[in-house]
Formats: structure tokens, sequence, C-alpha cells
């Protein structure tokens, strides 16, 4: 267990979760990563662009952004710019956003036929935080946030989800600006330094610094415990399961460290 940052000491309270989605608490960031090669393996290699696409490619250009960032900063990486278009164009518009309107079809057609089972450690953790009076929300970049807590059955989970669709509307910027993470603090009416940012993505950990949340949680589910560490997260966990026993206790708090980089310790 990777949690000794947390102290059962006079600290700052957390009083809100605000947790992303896709492989957090849903393993839909595999169905993401399946969508996302099968997308780009193909573009690519039309293209005659190398290298082949990769995880590598995910955790560094992907993971954790809006669709269009995500297809924009990947082909940037072999040197390919296209028109943005627009959201409306269709998915076989070689576009930004036609690129990203493939993947999407590609994503709800996985999760339509093999549907999605939340982690378990994940739930343990949800109820657990219920049971403590500790309120939550999802803040994810997708823009199926909503038909992905539908499928795992956790739509009635969360009082407040500001997914891509919610994002756009509220012309929020993505991450790893902090704004749809400091509008979910607001909407269930708790001050950012007293939530927990629960991310597994670099572009999402990053989000707790800029937003000067009161704890950052990073999910180790293949991006490395050292990167999302370099990226700001307190406290590093393989399954949110680890943390049930300190909401149980009311040890779920933070100690700041006198500098960047100084980690309290028990």
């Amino acid at each position: 267990m990777r949690v000794n940052a947390i102290q059962a000491v006079p600290a700052t309270d957390i009083r809100a979760l605000l947790l992303d989605l896709d492989g957090v608490v849903t393993p839909t960031a595999e169905v993401h990563r399946r969508a996302w090669a099968a997308l780009f393996s193909n573009e690519l290699r039309a293209r005659g662009a190398s290298p082949d696409y990769s995880d590598d490619d995910y955790f560094t250009y992907i993971d954790g952004k809006p669709r269009h960032d995500g297809v924009r900063d990947l082909l940037a990486s072999r040197g390919i710019a296209l028109h943005d278009g627009l959201p409306t164009d269709a998915p076989d518009a070689e576009t930004v956003w036609g690129l990203g309107n493939r993947k999407n079809d590609e994503f709800a057609r996985i999760l339509a036929e093999e549907g999605v089972t939340p982690y378990p450690g994940s739930i343990a953790l949800i109820d657990a935080a219920e049971a403590a009076g500790i309120a939550m929300a999802i803040v994810t970049s997708s823009r199926n946030g909503k038909r992905v807590l539908e499928a795992a059955g956790l739509a009635d989970r969360f009082p407040v989800v500001v997914d891509g669709v919610r994002a756009a509307q509220l012309q929020l910027p993505g991450k790893p600006s902090p704004a749809t993470y400091l509008r979910a603090a607001e909407e269930l009416g708790v001050p950012a330094a007293d939530c927990a940012v629960v991310e597994d993505a670099i572009s999402g950990v990053a989000v707790g610094a800029d937003g000067d949340f009161g704890l950052i949680i990073g999910v180790d589910r293949g991006v490395g415990e050292h990167a999302l560490r370099r990226a700001g997260a307190h406290v590093v966990v393989s399954d949110l399961a680890e943390l049930v026993e300190h909401v149980q206790t009311g040890a779920l708090r933070w100690k700041q460290p006198n500098d960047r980089g100084e980690e309290a310790t028990s």
C-alpha cells in the first residue's frame, strides 16, 4: 500500500471526492485504449507515418484529454496536421473532429457489445464515502460519461456529473485546466481545499496542483507511480479499496508539506 502520506492528524478534512470516471470508477479506460488503437493503427499506416501506434502514445498524448485534443496531439507527434473541422463532422471525415467521432463510434460499439462492470474497490470506496457523508462528483473529459454511468448501474450515485458534453455547454476548458473540477466542487458546495481529486491520468493529476485542491489521489492503472507523483499526486494507490479504511476512520485528510515535493509521512 502506498498511502503513507495520508495522516490521521489535525489537517484539512476531505469533504468531497471528485472522481474521474474511465480508469478510476470503471475499467472503460481499457475500452478507450482499444478504440484509440483501432483508429490510429489504421490511420497512421494509411498515411505512412511512423512509428506505429503504441500504448505509450495513449498515455503520452491522449489519456485524460478531451477527445479532439488527443487526436490533434497524437497526429502532431507524427508531424501530421489536419483541419479541426466541426463537432458534427461525419466519422469518415479526415478532420480532427471526424477522427474523434470515428473513435467514439468504435468505443460505443464495444461498450454496447460488452457492457462495463465498475471496479469492486471503487464501489467499496464510493459506499464508504456515502456512509461517511462525503460528497461525490464525477468529472470526466469523456462525452460518454452519462452513457458509461448508466451502463455500469451508477447513474443515481452522483448528484453532480461534469462530463465532456456538460463542459462544452458551459464553455469550460478540458484537462489539464482545473476548470471542470472547480465547477464540480462549486456545484457540490465544497471549497476546492476540502476536495480530493481522484485521477489515473497524468493530465488529470496535474489538475489538482493547478486548482489548489486539498488532496490529489493518483490511481495507478498503468501509467506508473513515479509519473503520477511527478505530476503532483500526494498519494498513489493501485486500487481505491486501499482508501476505504481511511474513510471509515475519518482519516482521509492531508497534512500539507512544508515545500513542494516533500511529503508528510507516518
